[in-house]
């Protein structure tokens, strides 16, 4: 069987929990399991991406909450941790004490403004453009902002959602 075939047979409540573990918006993983069963890999990352387009700010909120603040170390040996640990590993590695104590200002920073964790896709980035991604962001509007924070949001689950289908593979 491949991945698509065994996301479509999945328990619901072995699913839910896979998508809970992608993006902690239970609108989203609803969403997603509502239309199996999928043709294609392709069909089910479309689905999601969709999904976490159309979720409000009041689920975006719920999402944030299973996100630890950028350069922290996610605790405990869930899913979601263990991804946020690898998600942030190389971002981590790169930066030296004084970027690391920028960044804990700036989250201090950006929570103050906004109320709630500095959200960011930080596969890939050192903690430098981390750091400037977050002071630049300080300057935005509650508006532009909760957009920006959504998508990365998305991109985070997207990426997360890969790797389930990885594993099911």
């Amino acid at each position: 069987m491949d991945a698509v075939e065994v996301f479509n047979a999945l328990p619901a409540a072995r699913l839910e929990e896979d998508l809970l573990a992608c993006c902690a918006a239970p609108g989203w993983g609803a969403a997603v399991a509502a239309k199996r069963p999928y043709r294609e890999r392709l069909e089910i990352i479309s689905a999601a991406d969709a999904a976490a387009r159309d979720l409000s700010w009041a689920e975006v909120r719920v999402g944030l909450s299973a996100h630890p603040r950028i350069g922290e170390r996610a605790a405990g040996d869930s899913k979601e941790a263990s991804w946020s640990r690898r998600e942030q590993s190389a971002a981590a590695q790169s930066a030296d004490e004084l970027t690391k104590s920028a960044l804990i200002d700036a989250n201090r920073a950006y929570e103050e403004r906004f109320g709630h964790v500095f959200l960011i896709f930080a596969s890939g980035r050192t903690q430098e453009e981390i750091l400037a991604a977050a002071q630049e962001r300080l300057t935005n509007d509650e508006e532009t902002e909760q957009v920006i924070v959504q998508d990365e949001l998305r991109k985070i689950a997207l990426l997360r959602l890969e790797r389930v289908l990885d594993a099911l593979g």
